[in-house]
């Protein structure tokens, strides 16, 4: 197995001696490593790199790892172990219910964290996966399909789209909607998220006529129902 087909875990770890541990556990095991000692480092990488699953501290210098997850998960599927040295159940549970897939706290089993990613990388869904007959969601090339056909979205309308498509029937409110598909959301309005609902819509009519699968719920926010009729 030569170097680029070798899967490539993110590690996201301040705390260099802790970094060289999990590097070394998971190189050993057969996998491609990328270290980031900072959130924002981490970001970008996953902009860039497109890891097959990442192992990510909580307790970074510059962000919560919590709020970093959060903000993945806009953009990609990509299987995230948390690492960290709180073990209560709330943040297990917090780490969980925002998109993580694992949790281990310190101190932790090398050995132990290998198979778990590796575990998660066999459960994971292959890239493209259907979320409806008729709507393909191509995570590599960041676009999503209608029946087949490029919906030749914007970067957030796809980022607005994919967020509905996770969830069928899940009521997203505008803030929610901002916060995990806006870079900066603190610097959009409300409005914003409308506008892009709007021309989102309008290029799906126009690859698959008569269909309108985002509801609208007055006072509450947005929603993918399954086979909405338009």
């Amino acid at each position: 197995m030569n170097e680029f087909s070798k899967p490539l875990i993110l590690v996201v770890e301040d705390e260099p001696a802790i970094a060289d541990t999990i590097l070394y556990a998971l190189e050993t095991e057969g996998f491609a490593t990328r270290w980031c000692a900072t959130g924002g480092d981490a970001w970008e990488a996953v902009r860039a790199e497109a890891p097959a699953a990442m192992v990510l501290d909580v307790g970074l210098p510059d962000v919560n790892g919590f709020d970093l997850c959060r903000r993945i998960r806009a953009l990609s599927e990509v299987p995230i172990l948390f690492l960290t040295a709180r073990g209560d159940e709330i943040d297990r549970v917090l780490g969980l219910e925002l998109g993580g897939d694992d949790y281990m706290v310190k101190p932790f089993s090398p050995r132990e964290l290998s198979a778990r990613v590796r575990a998660r990388l066999r459960r994971r869904k292959p890239a493209g996966a259907i979320a409806e007959p008729g709507f393909v969601v191509d995570e590599a090339g960041a676009r999503i399909l209608c029946q087949g056909r490029d919906l030749e979205l914007s970067r957030y309308e796809y980022r607005l789209f994919r967020v509905l498509l996770r969830h069928p029937g899940r009521i997203y409110s505008r803030e929610q909607l901002m916060e995990q598909a806006w870079d900066e959301p603190e610097r959009s309005f409300d409005r914003t998220v409308d506008t892009h609902i709007k021309t989102l819509r309008a290029k799906i009519r126009a690859k698959a006529p008569g269909r309108d699968p985002i509801r609208t719920l007055r006072g509450l926010g947005y929603a993918y129902q399954l086979d909405h009729p338009g």
